[in-house]
C-alpha cells in the first residue's frame, strides 16, 4: 500500500504537471489566434500602412474591445521601430519596448512574457503589409491566472480518478497476495529459500546429468555433471539450448520434440545415453527434462568384449575350416591319390604361412596378430583378400595397444562391409607403421568408396549407408572410431578416391617405448 500510494501520488504530481504545460500550449496558441486576427483587421493595417489623425485612438480602442471580448491582457502593437501603438497602460503607448521585433522573420513566436500585466501566455506574430512586407508586431497576452484557474478546476476530477485507480490496485494488490500464498502452498520466504538450497544440493550431487528447458527451448535447470559431460559455456541458464550447443546429433536429441528413451549419442570425449521427456501439465505443453548418463568406460569394456568375442568365432571359424581341410585331405588319401594330397597340402601350407610369417615379420603385438589372423579368416570367407602392407612396422608393445585394436578392428569391418557388394577382386590393405613419435594406421578397399558430399558426415552417430543384414554396427562404428582417436589426441582422415583410405595418427606417450630396432 505505501509503495502505490507513494507511486500515484507522484504519478499525479507528474500529470498535474504536465496538464499545465498542455493548458499553457492551448492558451499560446489561443493568444496566436487573437493576434493574427487582430493583426488582419484593414483598419489596422491601414493605420500601421499610412498614419493618419486619430488612428492612434482607433487602434487602441479596437485592442481594448478584442482584449475584453476575448480575456486577454494586452492587445499591444509594435511598429519596426519598437515603438507601442496600443497598450492596456495608455501611458506606455508612443514608448519603445526594449526588447526586439522578433516577428520581423514573418513566424509566429509563442512563450511567457512576465511583463507589466504580470505573468501571461505570450504569442507574437507579424503584421504584413502590401507585398506581403513586415510592418510591424502584435503581442497578446492571457494571464497565466487564468491557466492555473482552469487546472485547479479540473485537478479534483482527476484526483478522483487517480483515488478510484489507487484503490483498484490495492483491491488487486491482496488478490495477487493471497494467489501467490497458494501458488507457494503457503510457504514464507525463507522456506522457499531453504527448499531451493536443498534442491540445488541434490541436483548437483547427483552424478547423472539433468537439464530442464521451458516451452520456448530456454534452459531453466542445468546441474554440473550435464554441463560436463555437453561442455556448455558458464551461463548457459536462461538461453536456448540451439544457442549453447554446436551443430551435431546431440543437439538434434536434445531440441526434439518426441519422447526420447535410452537413445546412444557419441560424441569427441562420451559415449552418452540420453532420455528426454516432455512435461505438460493440464493438457499444456511445460518443456521437457533431460537425463545424460555417462557411458564412456561400460563401452570401452562393450568394445573390448565384442573384439574378443570377434577373436573367438574368427578362431572358430578357422577350426572349422581346418577340420573341412582335413576332412578334403582324409578323403584324397583313403583315395589313394596321394600327389593330388601333397599338391592341396603344399597349397594350404603356403597360404596359411606366407600371412603368418608376414605377420609375425612386420608385427610383434601378439593381440594385434590375433586380431589379424582372425580377420584374415573372415575376410578368406567372405571371399575378400587381406593384404599386410610391406611397409608395415609395430613393436611387441605398442602404445595404447586396445585402443589400437578397437580402431583397426571397426576400420577392418567397415572395410569388409563396403566390399559387400564390390565386384572381384575385392581387397583390404592394411598398413601400421610405428615411430618415435607416431603409430599411423591405414586401412584401404576397393569398393565404392566415399562420396566427397558425404565425408563430412561418415563420422556422425547413426550416420550409415548400409543397407539390411550389413547394419551391423548401427552407425556406430566410424563414430566410435572418431571418438577414440580424438580422445587420444589423434587425427583421422578419410579420402574416396578409388575405394576408400581412412588414415589414423595417434601421436605417441614416450619417445622409445614400443618402437622396434
Amino acid at each position: 500500500m505505501a509503495i502505490l500510494t507513494a507511486s500515484m501520488v507522484i504519478g499525479f504530481v507528474l500529470f498535474a504537471q504536465t496538464a499545465r504545460a498542455n493548458l499553457d500550449a492551448d492558451y499560446q496558441a489561443r493568444a496566436a489566434g487573437i493576434a493574427q486576427t487582430f493583426a488582419g483587421m484593414p483598419a489596422i493595417q491601414s493605420c500601421m500602412t499610412t498614419p493618419s489623425a486619430g488612428c492612434e485612438a482607433t487602434m487602441q480602442s479596437l485592442a481594448s474591445q478584442t482584449a475584453n471580448r476575448t480575456g486577454a491582457a494586452y492587445v499591444v502593437v509594435i511598429d519596426l521601430n519598437r515603438v507601442r501603438h496600443t497598450h492596456p497602460d495608455p501611458s506606455l503607448i508612443g514608448k519603445k519596448v526594449s526588447e526586439p521585433i522578433v516577428a520581423r522573420d514573418g513566424k509566429v513566436h509563442l512563450g511567457t512574457d512576465s511583463g507589466a500585466t504580470g505573468v501571461n501566455a505570450n504569442a507574437r506574430v507579424p503584421m504584413f503589409g502590401t507585398g506581403d512586407r513586415v510592418i510591424g508586431e502584435v503581442s497578446v497576452g492571457i494571464r497565466e491566472s487564468s491557466v492555473s484557474g482552469e487546472l485547479l478546476n479540473e485537478l479534483p476530477s482527476y484526483a478522483l480518478w487517480f483515488a478510484l485507480v489507487l484503490a483498484i490496485g490495492a483491491l488487486a494488490s491482496f488478490a495477487l497476495a493471497s494467489l501467490l500464498k497458494r501458488r507457494t502452498f503457503g510457504l514464507e520466504l525463507d522456506e522457499i529459500a531453504r527448499l531451493l538450497q536443498e534442491r540445488e544440493a541434490t541436483l548437483h550431487g547427483i552424478r547423472e546429468g539433468v537439464i530442464a528447458i521451458d516451452p520456448a527451448g530456454r534452459i531453466t535447470v542445468v546441474n554440473d555433471e550435464a554441463q560436463r559431460l555437453l561442455r556448455l559455456p558458464e551461463g548457459a541458464r536462461g538461453r536456448r539450448l540451439d544457442d549453447v550447443l554446436a551443430a551435431s546429433p546431440i543437439r538434434d536429441t536434445l531440441t526434439g520434440t518426441t519422447e526420447v528413451k535410452d537413445a546412444i549419442v557419441v560424441t569427441d570425449e562420451h559415449v552418452l545415453v540420453i532420455n528426454r521427456m516432455p512435461v505438460s501439465l493440464a493438457g499444456r505443453a511445460h518443456g521437457a527434462v533431460f537425463t545424460l548418463q555417462d557411458r564412456t568406460e561400460l563401452t570401452g569394456l562393450t568394445r573390448e568384449l565384442d573384439g574378443e568375442r570377434s577373436f573367438t568365432e574368427s578362431i572358430r571359424a578357422q577350426q572349422h575350416e581346418f577340420s573341412n581341410r582335413m576332412h578334403a585331405l582324409s578323403g584324397l588319401l583313403e583315395l589313394g591319390r596321394t600327389e593330388e594330397a601333397r599338391q592341396y597340402l603344399t597349397e594350404i601350407r603356403g597360404t596359411t604361412a606366407d600371412l603368418d610369417n608376414t605377420l609375425r615379420t612386420h608385427i610383434g603385438a601378439p593381440m594385434v596378430i590375433g586380431l589379424l589372423l582372425g580377420k584374415a579368416a573372415e575376410a578368406n570367407e567372405r571371399g575378400i583378400e587381406l593384404v599386410i602392407s610391406p611397409d608395415t612396422d609395430l613393436g611387441e608393445t605398442p602404445d595404447r595397444v586396445q585402443a589400437l585394436t578397437t580402431i583397426l578392428g571397426n576400420l577392418i569391418d567397415n572395410a569388409f562391409d563396403a566390399l559387400a557388394s564390390a565386384t572381384a577382386p575385392r581387397r583390404v590393405v592394411i598398413s601400421i607403421i610405428e615411430t618415435a613419435s607416431a603409430l599411423t594406421l591405414r586401412v584401404s578397399d576397393n569398393g565404392p568408396g566415399v562420396p566427397s558430399a558425404e565425408i563430412p558426415r561418415i563420422f556422425e552417430n547413426g550416420y550409415t549407408t548400409k543397407r539390411g543384414s550389413l547394419v551391423r554396427h548401427s552407425g556406430l562404428g566410424l563414430s566410435l572410431v572418431h571418438s577414440t582417436v580424438t580422445k587420444l589426441g589423434g587425427t583421422v582422415t578419410v579420402s574416396g578416391d578409388g575405394g576408400a583410405t581412412f588414415e589414423v595418427v595417434l601421436p605417441s606417450t614416450t619417445t622409445t617405448a614400443g618402437v622396434r630396432s
